[in-house]
C-alpha cells in the first residue's frame, strides 16, 4: 500500500474505505471532522453553563413522575459512564437494557456492578429469539456488512418505547463525537430504516416480525415532534477521555473493561472482530483509533502499533462462531456458504437512504442554532 492511500492524520486508507477521498494528504473522514465539531462538541468555556441549564431542563421535564432521562446500558464503556455521570448530576435515570441472546458474561457483570453501585432502576425488554435470530441470519444471507443493524434498531425501537410509556421527555445516549464521529455508510448503514431492515427480512424469506421491537418515520415522528422525546448526547457537553473513563469506572465501581470495542456482545465480538475483516476487508478499528486521534486521545504512531495487535485470537473465534451456527440454526456448510458469497450493498435493497440522509442534515442544522441538544 502507497501513502497516497492512507490518511496522513488519521489511520483510514481505501482498503477498509474504497470512497477514501484525500485532500493534501488528509481524508474526508477528518474534514468532515472538522466541519462538524463546533455543531457536536461544547466548547470549553460554554460547557459547565450549558450542561447546567440541560440538567436543569430535564429535570424540571421530569417533575410529577419517577425518572428524568432513560439511560440504555449494554455493560460497555460509553454507557457504564454515562450511568455514572448522570447520576453525579443529581438525575434520576430508567436504565434500559435490550437482551438479544448475545451479552458476554462479562457484560451482565457490568450492568450489574455499574447499576447496584449507582442504584438505578433497570428495564430488560427481552426479545423473541426466534425472529431476532431469524433477521441475524437474513442480514448475513443478505452479504452487506452491516450484520449488527438488527440489535442496534431494536435498541433505539425499545428506548423510545419506554420514554413514551413512563412520560419521559429525554434519552441520554452513550453516543458521542470524540470516539464514534467517523460515519461510513458502506460500513454499515440502516440502523434507523425500517424499509430496508424489513426489505433484508422479505428477501430472505422471514414471517412477520410480530414483537421485534421496530419504528417508522411516522412512529419517529410522533416521538420526536409530538411526544417531544429527545436524544442528547451527554458526553459532548463533558470532558470525555476513554482511557481516563475505563480507570474511573474500574476503580468506583468495580467494572471490568473488554478486550476491544463493542466486545461485550459476542455477535458484535464475531462480527468485527472476523466478519468484516475476513469477508469485507473492513477493520473498523481504523475508524475508532482514527476518532481518538482526532479527538487528541491517542497519537498516530500509537493508534498504527495497535493496529498490528490481533485482539481477537483464534481459540476464541473459533467458540464464538460455534456458538453463532447453534444460535442462528447455522449448518457447516450455511457458514461457510456465508463467508464465500460476495459482498453487497445496501443499495440493492429498498431503502430510505436519501430521507435518512435528509434527517441527519436536518439534526446536525438544529444542532447549529441550538435548537436541538448535541
Amino acid at each position: 500500500m502507497t501513502d497516497t492511500t492512507i490518511c496522513t492524520r488519521c489511520v483510514m486508507n481505501s482498503e477498509v474505505d474504497p470512497d477514501l477521498v484525500l485532500t493534501d494528504g488528509v481524508c474526508n473522514h477528518c474534514q468532515r471532522y472538522d466541519q462538524l465539531l463546533t455543531t457536536r462538541i461544547v466548547p470549553v468555556a460554554e460547557r459547565q453553563p450549558r450542561l447546567e441549564a440541560l440538567v436543569e431542563t430535564m429535570k424540571a421535564a421530569g417533575q410529577g413522575h419517577e425518572y428524568d432521562c432513560v439511560i440504555g446500558v449494554s455493560g460497555g464503556v460509553d454507557s457504564s459512564y454515562v450511568a455514572m455521570k448522570v447520576r453525579e448530576l443529581g438525575l434520576r435515570p430508567l436504565a434500559v437494557h435490550v437482551d438479544n441472546g448475545w451479552n458476554s458474561s462479562l457484560a451482565s457483570s457490568n450492568i450489574e456492578k455499574v447499576l447496584r453501585a449507582l442504584d438505578i432502576d433497570l428495564i430488560t425488554e427481552v426479545l423473541n429469539l426466534d425472529e431476532f435470530y431469524g433477521l441475524q441470519r437474513a442480514f448475513l444471507h443478505a452479504s452487506t456488512p452491516d450484520a449488527d443493524v438488527p440489535s442496534d434498531h431494536a435498541i433505539q425501537a425499545t428506548l423510545w418505547k419506554v420514554a413514551r410509556k413512563h412520560h419521559i421527555k429525554f434519552i441520554i445516549s452513550g453516543m458521542n463525537f470524540a470516539t464514534e464521529s467517523i460515519s461510513v455508510p458502506s460500513w454499515s448503514y440502516g440502523h434507523s430504516d425500517w424499509r430496508y431492515i424489513s426489505a433484508v427480512h422479505r428477501a430472505d424469506g422471514g414471517g412477520a416480525l410480530r414483537s421485534y421491537p421496530h419504528y417508522g418515520f411516522a412512529e419517529l415522528a410522533w416521538t420526536t415532534l409530538i411526544k417531544r422525546v429527545r436524544i442528547v448526547s451527554i458526553l459532548n457537553y463533558l470532558e470525555y477521555d476513554k482511557a481516563e473513563a475505563v480507570e474511573q469506572l474500574k476503580s468506583e465501581l468495580g467494572w471490568t473493561p473488554y478486550e476491544g470495542k463493542h466486545y461485550e456482545s459476542i455477535y458484535t465480538r464475531w462480527v468485527q472482530g472476523f466478519y468484516l475483516p475476513h469477508k469485507f476487508q473492513i477493520d473498523k478499528r481504523r475508524g475508532h483509533y482514527s476518532d481518538l486521534i482526532n479527538s487528541g486521545q491517542i497519537s498516530r504512531a500509537d493508534a498504527l502499533l495497535a493496529l498490528e495487535q490481533d485482539d481477537y485470537p483464534e481459540s476464541l473465534r473459533r467458540i464464538d462462531a460455534q456458538l453463532l451456527r447453534k444460535k442462528l440454526s447455522l449448518s457447516e456448510e450455511d457458514y461457510e456458504q456465508i463467508l464465500r458469497t460476495p459482498p453487497r450493498s445496501f443499495r440493492e435493497f429498498r431503502n430510505s437512504y436519501a430521507f435518512v440522509q435528509f434527517l441527519r442534515r436536518t439534526v446536525n442544522l438544529l444542532r447549529r442554532f441550538g435548537l436541538y441538544p448535541r
